[in-house]
């Protein structure tokens, strides 16, 4: 068995990254390397913050039996993936886009990123939908693993008790309302922004139906104009996040597909759904084509950009308690099931088919 480590190049250690990281790290002895920002320092887990083209150095220095990439900085991609051919050892390609970007730069990357598809020793993806496209684009299926999108389930899922609940809600200008319907993430078009304050205006829920979003972007001032019954709150901390969405009724995730971005997950959807929290998604937000929410099951999908169809999904659930209640804890169910540690056991069966996992060792 080799020795030497083996290593993971990525742009930034995330937050949300960070536990599945150091599960992954005790299990295959894994180093991490951070071309754009480390964070902060993780007990049990290695990170070595440099360039991109530091990053590739590191890659094919020999130090690594193995070399695990993200599919995004050209020069820390396609430098890891040259210094892991000079040096024979196996390359991992991890994958978390489903359509590739449509501009004329990124044309010219598509022929190379098919090729980097054929020729990995194994592909880590962030979900069924990302799998398939790596399929269509590459015509493989082999050694192709679904490491799957996680966040921290033990504090998204912990419970909230009602008092907290009940401070959030009326943090967020819901106190006295029928129905709290929230929005998390960045103001901006391809969230879909727009098409929900249009959505929400066709909706006419009246007066005890209130719109949060929580965030920041360009559209900001053009939210906190949206008229009644809607209500911007700027920015929520990850440690208060759990209570807002403990304390919505819904929560929506309108994401668009423009010609550079396509949702890949949306993390948010995982968030509240551990609290119990049903969702609304179009069917470009990868948690939808992922299979993570199911239409009527977890929450309502439906087509991107259709303010109409957005209002009338509103409107069922707004009219439905009993419904929102079913679905919400169908959704805790289903998203207690990707946790940091299913991420770093799909990574781990990406190593075990590049031929280079640590069998024997426990996470």
């Amino acid at each position: 068995m080799d020795p030497r480590p083996a290593c993971l190049v990525t742009g930034t250690v995330s937050p949300y990254r960070r536990e599945a990281f150091r599960l992954l790290a005790a299990a295959e002895d894994v180093e991490v390397i951070a071309w754009e920002q480390a964070g902060p320092p993780v007990s049990g887990l290695t990170v070595h913050r440099t360039t991109q083209a530091g990053a590739a150095q590191l890659a094919g220095s020999g130090r690594y039996r193995a070399v695990i990439c993200g599919l995004n900085g050209r020069i820390a991609l396609s430098g890891s993936y040259l210094a892991a051919r000079a040096r024979r050892v196996p390359f991992v390609l991890w994958v978390g886009i489903w359509s590739h970007p449509r501009t004329a730069a990124h044309a010219l990357s598509l022929l190379p990123t098919r090729h980097l598809y054929r020729q990995a020793d194994a592909i880590a993806t962030y979900g069924a939908h990302t799998s398939r496209h790596v399929e269509r684009a590459s015509g493989r299926r082999e050694g192709v693993v679904v490491a799957p999108q996680a966040v921290d389930v033990e504090h998204f899922a912990a419970p909230v008790s009602a008092e907290h609940r009940a401070g959030a809600r009326a943090d967020a200008g819901g106190a006295g309302t029928d129905l709290l319907v929230l929005y998390a993430g960045r103001l901006e078009t391809e969230k879909g922004v727009r098409v929900l304050l249009e959505a929400w205006r066709d909706a006419g829920l009246g007066r005890g139906a209130r719109l949060v979003l929580a965030g920041a972007g360009p559209l900001a001032a053009e939210a906190e104009q949206a008229g009644a019954g809607v209500r911007t709150v700027g920015y929520v901390d990850a440690l208060e996040l759990p209570a807002l969405y403990a304390a919505a009724d819904v929560l929506v995730l309108p994401s668009v597909q423009t010609a550079t971005f396509t949702e890949p997950w949306g993390l948010v959807v995982n968030e509240a759904m551990l609290q119990r929290t049903p969702v609304i998604v179009s069917d470009a937000v990868g948690a939808a084509a992922g299979g993570l929410v199911g239409h009527g099951r977890n929450g309502l999908i439906f087509e991107a950009g259709d303010a109409r169809a957005l209002g009338a999904a509103l409107q069922t659930l707004a009219a439905d308690p009993e419904l929102r209640e079913r679905m919400g804890s169908a959704a805790r169910e289903n998203a207690l099931r990707l946790t940091p540690q299913a991420w770093a056991d799909g990574m781990r069966g990406a190593l075990r088919h590049a031929g280079t996992s640590r069998e024997r060792r426990t996470c």
